[in-house]
């Protein structure tokens, strides 16, 4: 028997959707480990967004800190490992967000702990199944340490439910904080209105054949109109035309929206393992042999400059008919 420590994100006071899908996550691993879900919060506003987290699960542990008030894996790691032994988790889990996969191999090494990395499905209390070859295949995997790490993939967990009544808020401390001479000097963030990518119920994405980073703003009026978040190629991103963090692909964000519309996007395979899981795809791309069309439910073949004002103009006429 064992409990689950899922490390959670949070922001603004209330758990991150990335953070509800790591709780589903780890509500059934602590079923099979026949104990309970501890949810950690660490860092700035933690104590803030315990409330919150108390409703998703009996027991909220919160750290805050001088020297963790900005992410640093050789700051959180072991805080979260020695929570980890104090609290009795054969379990320790995070979303496989870019913190998640950042922290959670390091918090293994530090607890000597196997690990099963952006995991999509849990077969037991020590298997697990992921995919690889780019989402073309699943390879199902076993821990067997007494202590295992998890990353969870988002898109194929929903967010968990709320408790019928609210669970413990403690604070732990935080011990003694060793950076191991590394500093944070700089700390850059972009805010909007439109929706995390990760969690958006839409996503309006444009790839390389866009051109530049001034046409993605016709993209952004549609992403607008419909609520959605803004996402891109690796081509897209890598050329500097839009935010590295707007990356869907392999390498950058797993989305499974209701809708993704693919803009100007050939297709290539990295990208498809990171958005293939939509419910519904709308390509858009001028080349009729487009990869990105066998994977789509529907197809226009045409150029992005015609579709998309065209489209713009009919979702505004539709909104001012209501």
């Amino acid at each position: 028997m064992g409990n689950v420590l899922a490390f959670c994100e949070f922001g603004d006071g209330a758990l991150k959707a990335s953070a509800l899908s790591n709780l589903t996550f780890a509500r059934a691993a602590a079923a099979a480990h026949g104990g309970e879900v501890i949810a950690l919060l660490v860092g700035a506003g933690a104590a803030a967004a315990g409330p919150a987290a108390a409703r998703y699960a009996g027991k909220v542990v919160t750290v805050e800190h001088g020297d963790l008030a900005a992410y640093l894996a050789e700051t959180y790691a072991p805080v979260v490992a020695r929570l980890a032994g104090d609290h009795g988790a054969t379990v320790v889990t995070a979303t496989a967000t870019a913190v998640g996969k950042d922290l959670l191999p390091r918090v293994a090494a530090l607890l000597d702990a196997g690990m099963a990395s952006d995991i999509s499905r849990l077969d037991g209390a020590t298997q697990f199944t992921r995919p690889i070859l780019a989402g073309n295949a699943y390879a199902q995997i076993e821990v067997t340490t007494p202590v295992i790490c998890v990353t969870v993939r988002q898109s194929e967990f929903p967010q968990a439910e709320e408790l019928g009544a609210a669970g413990e808020v403690v604070a732990a401390d935080a011990g003694a904080v060793d950076a191991l001479g590394a500093r944070i000097d700089r700390v850059e963030s972009q805010k909007s209105d439109r929706p995390e990518l990760t969690s958006a119920k839409v996503v309006v994405s444009g790839g390389r054949g866009m051109q530049s980073g001034d046409n993605f703003k016709v993209l952004e009026e549609l992403a607008d109109l419909l609520g959605a978040a803004m996402g891109a190629s690796r081509a897209a991103t890598d050329a500097g035309m839009v935010p590295a963090d707007w990356q869907v692909g392999q390498t950058g964000k797993i989305v499974a929206p209701n809708l993704y519309i693919a803009v100007a996007i050939s297709g290539a395979i990295q990208h498809l393992a990171g958005m293939k899981g939509s419910k519904t795809i709308v390509a858009i791309n001028k080349d009729p042999e487009a990869p990105i069309f066998q994977v789509a439910d529907y197809g226009v073949v045409t150029t992005w400059e015609k579709a998309i004002p065209e489209l713009v103009e009919e979702i505004k006429k539709l909104k001012a008919s209501r």
